[in-house]
């Protein structure tokens, strides 16, 4: 192994790290001691590196969570497309089959507002269909 690219480095260290050194340069695949404390030294600065980060994640984590965020998004954003269009036919159906007031709609917007928060959006047709229609001061079941 060259010194000629390398700096002299005087280090002071306890015997117990010394022991420790010792024991593990060979088992880490380092031929010498020098080589040994070269790559804890550089493993230690990398890790603080990644702290001192903003406490962002590695470029490789943070890469596959971009893509994962990105298809959940494009898949999201298809099924509330689906869905609208779906609501937009019932509307028109219901629209075109009855004659409703302004005051109907005020109404109806205010039972289902109450419904959606009361049931924190898990609304069922089938209990919609079986709920007897006395007016707003029956509770939605959930």
């Amino acid at each position: 192994m060259s010194t000629e690219n390398k700096d002299r480095l005087a280090l002071r260290m306890k015997p117990d790290t010394k022991r420790k050194i010792d024991q593990w340069y060979k088992a880490a695949g380092c031929g010498s001691r020098n080589q040994f404390v070269e790559r804890a030294v550089n493993f230690y600065v990398d890790h603080l590196a990644v702290q001192d980060d903003s406490g962002t994640l590695p470029r490789a984590v943070l890469s596959s969570l971009d893509g994962r965020l990105g298809m959940f998004e494009d898949r999201l954003s298809s099924l509330i497309y689906k869905h609208a269009v779906e609501l937009d036919m019932v509307m028109g159906i219901l629209a075109d089959s009855y004659e409703l007031t302004e005051e109907d709609l005020r109404r109806r917007r205010t039972e289902s507002v109450q419904n959606v928060k009361g049931t924190n959006g898990r609304l069922s047709f089938e209990e919609k269909i079986r709920r007897p229609d006395d007016g707003m001061e029956d509770e939605w079941p959930g």
